[in-house]
């Protein structure tokens, strides 16, 4: 499966999960829980895309042994706040690092930051206090954030 088409399906099963978590708007508990998981699946849709991105970019334009290095490596990437995500496409071309630096700014970097944030809290046992709404204003803003790299790394 191509890069786009993973990132595709791993966008498809996030949007069916906030439809179904979207539902229960009258169980207040239950939404906040799915608000809580909500957060860590957000935030490795975010690592995912990425990884598969610059695997598909290894594989359009290099050879099989700079493929094999590229997977090995980028198989590790977490905690992809802003600055982080920019330098590591950065790496690739620095038109596309201050392409991103420009986008990334305002809602969208405070949707990405905060999500790895709230995971973080989610992950180490915190309580977090986090609605379905704000996780669903997050993640439509990540969405955008995750097709602007892919036009960057892979153009349509």
């Amino acid at each position: 499966m191509t890069g786009r088409a993973e990132i595709d399906r791993q966008r498809q099963q996030l949007d069916t999960t906030f439809q179904r978590a979207g539902g229960l708007q009258y169980d207040a508990e239950l939404l906040s829980d799915f608000a809580r998981l909500l957060c860590v699946r957000v935030s490795g849709f975010v690592e995912q895309a990425t990884i598969e991105l610059l695997i598909e970019y290894a594989r359009i334009h290099s050879d099989d042994r700079i493929v094999r290095h590229v997977d090995r490596n980028v198989r590790r990437l977490t905690n992809l706040k802003t600055q982080r995500l920019i330098d590591v496409i950065g790496t690739l071309d620095p038109d596309w690092q201050r392409e991103l630096q420009a986008f990334i700014v305002d809602e969208y970097k405070d949707a990405l930051d905060g999500i790895v944030a709230l995971r973080h809290e989610v992950a180490h046992g915190r309580f977090v206090g986090v609605t379905f709404s704000q996780v669903r204003d997050y993640y439509r803003r990540i969405k955008t954030i995750v097709n602007r790299v892919a036009d960057l790394v892979i153009p349509r």
